[in-house]
């Protein structure tokens, strides 16, 4: 049990302070990723539709539509995730930036 207590306020006391710059670098960050990601998505996309499979077997032709559309459903999911991300940090720093002008003092979680 010692040990468990150890390693929480060993983990407490290496957290840094979250600033608004560090929310808008992680932003731009997340943000040039998403934007990167979903070129990479419409670049795959558009390989798969100038490139139909050309097969008689309607097992094959199935199995390459799952597998195309699964490959650019993951990519898609990166793409947005990283979005989501950068958008949620955006908005983190404008709200700490927003509390700092407001007077009151930031909360870290």
């Amino acid at each position: 049990m010692a040990k468990t207590s150890e390693v929480s306020d060993n983990v407490t006391q290496r957290t840094k302070q979250v600033s608004p710059l560090s929310c808008f670098s992680g932003a731009f960050v997340a943000g040039t990723l998403s934007i990167l990601v979903y070129r990479m998505m419409i670049a795959i996309a558009t390989t798969f539709a100038n490139k139909p499979v050309t097969s008689d077997n309607p097992t094959v032709v199935n199995l390459s539509a799952a597998v195309r559309t699964l490959v650019v459903g993951i990519v898609a999911l990166g793409a947005g995730v990283f979005g989501i991300a950068a958008l949620g940090l955006f908005l983190l720093g404008i709200q700490m930036i927003v509390k700092k002008l407001m007077g009151k003092t930031a909360e870290t979680p």
